[in-house]
């Protein structure tokens, strides 16, 4: 991820190397980094943990949710209300309570919605992510959920994305209305505080 020309990418040409990357990532390479995605998290102590559960090709699976709740932490999971809107958060209670989004291939928590300005309540929020530099910009999936979303959450808390090791990179197009990442999460390297 680190040729000469990849400062010259525009956020399309990211996503569109970075999504096919983790396309050709191999089943078993895809277990591994989950395995030290839950390792990296358990060592990770705050109360109230705002996540996401991992679908598709990002890192993870639902184990590192279920590392933060056995750590004692109280998570709380995204609900996707409409495309535009910030997002609506509920608390995690298990797997078992899990239903299906109107958003394919998403599943979010069938209990009470506790309202956007829920994520305020935590001290760490764990955010997905195609890739992030080392100045804390975050390049997402397009939507916008988390940009709209992370203005909500508290001015000390710590916004880690979730990458792959090769995800952190030098440098990614930014926007004035990007919010900055205060550090990493990543397989091998645990978390890194940004920016380096």
């Amino acid at each position: 991820m680190r040729a000469p020309d990849n400062e010259h990418l525009s956020k399309t040409e990211w996503r569109d190397r970075l999504t096919r990357a983790r396309a050709g990532q191999a089943a078993e390479s895809h277990a591994q980094e989950a395995s030290a995605l839950v390792s990296a998290v358990s060592k990770v102590t705050a109360s109230t943990v705002c996540a996401y559960l991992p679908f598709g090709t990002e890192p993870g699976t639902t184990a590192f949710v279920d590392a933060l709740v056995a750590g004692g932490a109280r998570v709380l999971l995204p609900v996707i209300r409409s495309r535009t809107d910030p997002l609506d958060w509920a608390e995690y209670t298990g797997e078992a309570d899990l239903v299906p989004s109107r958003f394919r291939g998403i599943r979010e928590p069938g209990g009470k919605r506790l309202g956007t300005d829920a994520v305020g309540a935590a001290e760490l929020v764990l955010v997905p992510a195609l890739a992030v530099d080392r100045r804390g910009v975050r390049l997402g999936r397009g939507a916008g959920h988390y940009d709209r979303s992370l203005v909500f959450a508290a001015a000390g808390a710590a916004l880690l994305a979730v990458v792959r090791d090769e995800e952190l990179v030098e440098r990614l197009p930014g926007e004035p209305h990007d919010v900055r990442m205060t550090g990493a999460l990543t397989p091998g390297r645990g978390v890194v505080e940004l920016p380096v």
